[in-house]
């Protein structure tokens, strides 16, 4: 890899990362090779490009500019080099954003089979439970579920999961089992991140069912959530991928499943505008794939 190409990722990564040091770990470079690297850059280009203090580097103006032209530049020349190629082959680094429990249960348990596929790629998953900024974390492709507020991204739908609810059969010997939606009312209920309105609807047989609840625990995270209905503290609203380890174990058991309780979708989200990487259109249908079968 000539200078040129090694200084303009380095660059791209710096922008992100706000480090010379830690973009420089990732390109295998030392923290001085990386700061020659990018003075020589800034040289070239004939403008400073990030500001520098004793604690972190900054984009000036001039650098956030540079940066969105150039991670085009470099997401169409992989674009190229890929269809150059013509074997299928996927190299280079693949960033993945989405929950931690989307992580844990549904794409750790499937990566092997992808990453024999291609074993010159390496994927970098970057969980977290809160919505991710694609640009700012320089995300390839991010999970998301239910509505898509970031008007910026670029969505793909996935799959339709069905929301759901369950309960620990200890919490159901001690409090009863809901036959009704409106006996909701008098239980303890657990909300996770889906961020579900205080009041449910369910329908069946053409019939809609409203009923306002009481939270007793909200949890940010989905695990936490899950975790804290087998604890017996109450019963959870969730989607069915997020519980069906414990449906299927008996940790948990599902309630008013002959009401519909609606759904939410996963949408796989690119950046709007800027080229998808051939490594995040070959993950997207490798598990489009996976979760509709």
């Amino acid at each position: 890899m000539n200078d040129r190409l090694t200084a303009l990722k380095l660059f791209a990564r710096a922008g992100r990362l706000g480090s010379f040091s830690s973009a420089g770990r990732e390109l295998g470079l030392s923290q001085p090779s990386a700061s020659r690297l990018i003075a020589a850059l800034e040289a070239d280009v004939g403008a400073a490009l990030f500001s520098r203090t004793t604690r972190a580097v900054t984009l000036t103006d001039a650098g956030a500019t540079y940066l969105m032209r150039v991670e085009a530049i470099l997401a169409s020349l992989e674009e190229a080099d890929h269809e150059a190629r013509g074997t299928g082959e996927l190299r280079g680094v693949l960033r993945v954003g989405t929950s931690s429990s989307f992580v844990l249960r549904e794409i750790t348990p499937r990566l092997s089979k992808f990453l024999s596929a291609y074993p010159a790629l390496r994927v970098e998953l970057l969980s977290n439970d809160r919505y991710q900024d694609l640009v700012a974390e320089g995300i390839d492709v991010a999970f998301r579920f239910g509505s898509l507020p970031d008007s910026s991204a670029t969505a793909r739908k996935v799959i339709d999961v069905p929301r759901i609810l369950a309960a620990a059969p200890l919490y159901l010997e001690e409090h009863g089992t809901p036959l009704m939606p409106s006996d909701l009312a008098h239980h303890a209920m657990i909300i996770g991140p889906a961020h579900l309105s205080p009041t449910f609807s369910f329908r069946k047989d053409g019939r809609v069912a409203s009923v306002r609840v009481q939270s007793q625990l909200a949890v940010t995270i989905t695990e936490g959530a899950i975790a804290g209905a087998k604890a017996g503290l109450g019963i959870v609203a969730s989607s069915l991928i997020s519980a069906k380890a414990e449906l299927e174990s008996g940790a948990l058991v599902r309630i008013l499943s002959d009401w519909d309780f609606g759904s939410m979708e996963v949408n796989a989200l690119f950046v709007s505008g800027k080229t998808i990487k051939p490594a995040a259109r070959a993950f997207t249908d490798f598990l489009i794939g996976e979760l509709r079968r």
